[in-house]
Formats: C-alpha cells, structure tokens, sequence
C-alpha cells in the first residue's frame, strides 16, 4: 500500500493558464502616442502550478473562489488546453495528445464529476441512456446484456433503484443527481476521478451522504481523487493531502492532518484561523488587509504580499518557489529565511 501512495499517477508541471479578455483583433486595436497599436490583456488563471498526486490518496485542492483550483481540474482532464507547462498520467504526457484514438484510452482512466448536478446531465436522455452512453463507447465488444448488468451495478452502487433508469433528470433531487453523476462517473470503472466542488450546490444535510458514498466507491475500486472544494471542513474530513491555492499559485502542500495541526503560510493561517469552532482555545481570527488583487494584472514578486503582514522588499520582487519543510511544502519568503 506504501508503495502505491509514493507512486505519482499523475504529474502537473509549470502550469499557466491565460485567457484573453481583448476581443478580436479589431477590438485590440488602440491608437496611442500617435500609432496604432495592439493592445491584449489576460486573465492569469494559473501561474506556475507543479503537483503531484500520488497513486490512491484524496488530494483536496483549496483556495477562494477564482483561486484558479476549477481552471486547473479542467486542464487536466483535456476540456482546456495550458497555455505552458505540461500534464503527465503515469508518466505519459497527455496535454498534446489530439487525435482521438490518442486520447480515449485515457478517458475511460480519468472521469470527472462535476460541480452543478442540474447542468452536468442531459434533460433529454432518461438515467438508463446517460449510464449506458460512456459504457458502450468504451466498451464496444460488449452486448445489450452486457451492458445492462453494468449500468444496474453501477446504479446500485451508489444507491440509485435500478427501476428509476427509465425517468429523467428533472424528476430526481440534487443530492439523487449528483449519484447519477458519480454513478456515470464510476460506469466505466476508472482509476483517477476528478470531482470539481461535487458538493457544494447540494444540502447540508446530503453533502456527508455523497461524501461517504465517495469514500466508500474509493476503497471498493482503489480510486485516486484530485477533489477541488473551497470548504475545509470537507478537506479534514475527506482529503488525505491539501494544496492551498491563492491567485493561481500554490502557496502549501501538506498532509491534511499536518496541515489543520501546524498551518506554515500566512494565507494557510488566515484561512484555518476563519473556520467557526465551539472551543474558546483557538487562535484568535487573522484579518487580512486589502482585496484580492485582478488576476489580469498580477502584484509583482509573491502575489500574496500585499495582505501578508509578513512581507518584505524580496517578497514584492521575488516570486517564492515551493520548499521543503517538515513533511510540508511552502512558498514563502518568510519561512525560508526564518522570520516566521
């Protein structure tokens, strides 16, 4: 089992992600100082993100809303295209790969869940035809019987009556959906999912449920999870490891325990310290000054500066690279130099 978790089943490198907000070229076009020029601005999704996730762990990737943690789910599971860096699934590079026979081995390997469980499945098809579809693309030997004792076990599974195959998707609730989405998920007996904020747009009371029926799945099936969620209290319950993201950059990856134990960045810090606790021995909540900078135009140097009360002339100049402490890693100016 050691061996499995120190193995990287997949490997993210360097990668940014822009998205152009500067229209056609027309609408680039700008007159100044007497020429015409071309003016194009970005968003600055991601910035720079390496990270690995190891074989049969649930690593929860964290941060505020626009953090860049849904921007870097989709680049990974090929519906965006990096703008640098690279993505390797058991050391094979998957970024580059077009043709289609290329890339399908690897669909059935990768699935995702996604965040809405009211947009993610099709108000047309009936629950039978949306399991049955991704089997039978990626199983295209097998008969009608076939197929139908994998949709009913799947269906099963996740505690979905196999008789509700023939209703649609407006007929269930959210918390029955997202099971459909995860069973859809689960069809085609993956080994890496990525689940984007799975749920967050379901009730309280249902999101423990779908989080044990995610957990269960992951020890029945040997799942690996890359979960992106902005809800630590889902992290300390459900991730084994934490990324913490702020403006498209990592800032810590550690254990989840190490982490809730000893958070190390100040960002890391500021977030755990927010988190309601009936106890009155925590740290007292860390305010952070100013806003969140634009990620069209990033701060220079580290980007999280500006709000750190720890920040200093190199960490306004000098972008910090991840490094190694005590089982963690941390980007940070201040730890490295021993001043926090």
């Amino acid at each position: 089992m050691n061996d499995k978790v120190n193995t990287p089943i997949l490997e993210i490198k360097n990668l940014h992600k822009r998205f152009s907000i500067s229209g056609d070229f027309f609408d680039q076009l700008q007159f100044k100082d007497g020429k015409i020029r071309r003016h194009r601005e970005y968003v600055h999704a991601t910035n720079g993100v390496s990270l690995d996730v190891m074989q049969g762990e649930s690593l929860c990737l964290v941060g505020e809303s626009g953090c860049g943690k849904s921007t870097v789910a989709r680049l990974v599971m090929g519906l965006e295209h990096p703008t640098e860096g690279s993505i390797h699934y058991r050391g094979t590079r998957i970024d580059t790969l077009k043709a289609n026979r290329q890339i399908m081995p690897y669909r059935k390997k990768m699935q995702m869940i996604f965040q809405n469980p009211y947009a993610s499945l099709n108000p047309r098809m009936t629950i039978n035809d949306t399991l049955t579809e991704p089997v039978n693309i990626h199983n295209p030997d097998w008969d009608n019987i076939q197929i139908q004792e994998k949709v009913q076990e799947v269906m099963l599974s996740v505690g979905i009556d196999p008789s509700w195959g023939k209703r649609f998707p407006h007929e269930f609730s959210g918390g029955q959906r997202q099971r459909i989405s995860i069973a859809r998920a689960l069809a085609v007996d993956p080994e890496f999912i990525v689940a984007d904020e799975p749920i967050s747009a379901l009730d309280v009371s249902i999101q423990a449920q779908v989080l044990n029926l995610m957990m269960d799945a992951q020890k029945e099936r040997g799942l690996t999870y890359l979960f992106i969620t902005h809800d630590l209290s889902v992290v300390e319950h459900f991730g084994s490891r934490v990324a913490v993201m702020y403006l498209g950059t990592l800032c810590e990856v550690s254990s989840s325990q190490q982490l809730f134990d000893q958070p190390r960045h100040p960002y890391t810090q500021a977030l755990l310290s927010a988190i309601p606790k009936l106890t009155d021995n925590r740290s007292s909540h860390i305010k952070l000054s100013g806003e969140v900078p634009t990620p069209v135009n990033l701060p220079t140097g580290c980007v999280f500066h500006g709000r750190c009360p720890h920040a200093n002339s190199r960490c306004k100049a000098e972008v910090p690279e991840l490094i190694s402490i005590e089982g963690a890693q941390v980007a940070c100016h201040a730890i490295e130099e021993g001043r926090l």
